[in-house]
């Protein structure tokens, strides 16, 4: 029995839409399916826009294989369609004996997942590229960079639409079921009207609700269990955006839950403070950012921003993380298989797609292609 179409693709954050665009180039009938009125509503566009370089994550994972690839894809994908970026180069700043230790660490682990260039400064060198920042010793990494994500999701919507792909937005899939020709879907349409359609392969990027949409199907792994946290962001006034250059950042929790409240330009030059990791109680979406928190962020960054007061400090927003990593949990990796173990042929899920994300939005596309024509 032919179904409706052959690919479905639920979720059009930044992966979805990636996936969306590189399965274009292959197949002709592909519907990108999304609850919210337009593109990245909620995770992919509450992020910090970094293009991260691979360096943290443990080697051999796809966290690390995906972003060091994808690194190099997206500046790439950036040259040739024209979506603004800024390779300002990144500082992973330590001032302390043990903050020693761990740079080192966090250099080897570079080096294993194979960054090419990774550069060890002192204080005299740190000051020559960054001369109001404290730190005694920093790696600096080249290939870092921030990334208008709203201009490449568009960009990449508007190629996969040319490339014939149907994007049906406002459409909330409420359930899903597996039959012998391939899967039946139900969606709501607009909040009120349901209609359902069939498709031979279908492909969870979900983000947040993720691990939901593989309920319907019954698959329950409880290594599927997603917890939400919480970043929060405070922008800097007065000025002080001219200060900084490039991103700086602490040295991370060794678990990396956060990476450290960090310093981070928008595209713009505006300098934002944050994340910080706040895991959300019941997974309620939460996106207000507590001015209480004003005075950690202003500690945390006054280490190595001496310039900084509490009154260049004003709420910005907040994301959420769809983290697979339950609170004091070592990290996780992404999750990006075909069920097929499970019964369920052509059913693909990815669960746990948080930071590095959007570095490797293309390069998780290319892995879900080749598993696809596996």
């Amino acid at each position: 029995m032919k179904t409706d179409t052959e690919i479905v693709i639920i979720g059009a954050g930044v992966v979805g839409l990636s996936i969306a665009y590189e399965l274009s180039k292959y197949y002709k009938e592909i519907f990108l399916i999304e609850k919210n009125k337009k593109f990245g509503e909620e995770t992919s566009s509450r992020s910090s826009e970094v293009i991260h370089s691979g360096i943290y994550y443990p080697a051999g994972t796809l966290k690390a294989k995906l972003c060091v690839e994808g690194n190099a894809m997206i500046y790439d994908f950036c040259d040739k369609h024209e979506v603004n970026y800024n390779k300002c180069g990144k500082l992973i700043v330590a001032n302390s004996e043990n903050q020693f230790k761990q740079l080192d660490k966090i250099e080897n682990q570079g080096f294993k997942n194979g960054l090419k260039k990774i550069i060890k400064l002192n204080k005299r060198e740190i000051l020559e590229k960054e001369p109001n920042i404290d730190a005694l010793k920093a790696l600096y990494l080249e290939e870092t960079g921030i990334i208008d994500s709203c201009d490449f999701m568009g960009k990449l919507e508007n190629l996969s639409i040319n490339n014939g792909v149907k994007i049906i937005y406002d459409s909330e899939l409420i359930d899903l079921n597996k039959k012998e020709f391939g899967y039946d879907l139900l969606l709501k349409e607009n909040r009120t009207n349901d209609f359902s359609f069939t498709s031979k392969i279908v492909i969870n990027s979900a983000g947040l609700y993720s691990d939901k949409i593989s309920h319907m199907l019954g698959i329950k792994n409880p290594n599927y269990k997603l917890y939400y946290c919480k970043g929060e962001y405070f922008s800097v006034g007065n000025r002080k955006n001219k200060m900084v250059n490039r991103l700086i950042y602490p040295v991370p929790d060794p678990n990396l839950v956060g990476l450290g409240v960090h310093v981070t330009l928008d595209i713009d030059h505006g300098l934002r403070l944050g994340p910080n990791t706040i895991y959300l109680e019941d997974n309620v979406i939460d996106y207000s950012v507590d001015k209480n928190h004003l005075d950690s962020f202003y500690k945390s960054a006054k280490v190595f921003l001496p310039f900084i007061q509490k009154s260049d400090l004003y709420p910005a927003y907040s994301g959420i993380r769809p983290k697979l990593q339950a609170k004091g949990d070592p990290s996780k990796d992404f999750v990006i298989k075909e069920e097929n173990n499970l019964g369920f042929k052509n059913y693909f899920n990815l669960i746990g797609i948080e930071s590095p994300g959007l570095t490797s939005s293309l390069a998780i596309a290319k892995y879900v292609k080749n598993l696809i024509k596996k």
